[in-house]
């Protein structure tokens, strides 16, 4: 059996959407379909709120994790305002996970604060940069 040259994520991917679906004879004017039939199955909030969590879960996924917790630790960095180093968020983590995970996907997790630094600039002047803190970094990684 030959195997595919399309990743396994993107396998999933392109089965959920097959081309016959928008072919033209599936895709008619509402006006020649009789308009809408039946009701919905969930309202559009319901919806959301479903597609929501299930993006979340997939931010949350282990795998998922351990790419952004390498990427930070890769990258290093200084502590944010909350002093916490690059060195100390992986024992941070293996304590407060399971609390951590509820707090994102129940949407009550909020950013610290950035801490401000001032950096002389060679001609003269200030650049000021903000630090986000090691636990955020990592939020962000998992994200993008």
């Amino acid at each position: 059996m030959a195997r595919s040259r399309v990743p396994r994520q993107q396998q999933k991917t392109l089965s959920l959407f097959d081309e016959a679906d928008f072919a033209e004879d599936r895709v008619k004017p509402e006006s020649e379909r009789g308009g809408l039939r039946g009701t919905p199955a969930q309202p559009k909030e319901t919806i959301r709120e479903t597609q929501v969590f299930d993006l979340l879960e997939q931010v949350v996924a282990p795998q998922n994790m351990r790419l952004a917790l390498k990427r930070v630790e890769q990258n290093k960095g200084s502590a944010g305002g909350d002093g916490m180093t690059v060195d100390d968020l992986r024992p941070f983590l293996l304590s407060h996970w399971s609390s951590l995970r509820s707090a994102l996907l129940a949407g009550t997790y909020r950013p610290q604060p950035v801490k401000r630094v001032e950096i002389p600039k060679p001609s003269g002047g200030i650049r000021l940069l903000g630090i986000p803190t090691v636990l955020d970094r990592l939020i962000q990684q998992a994200v993008g």
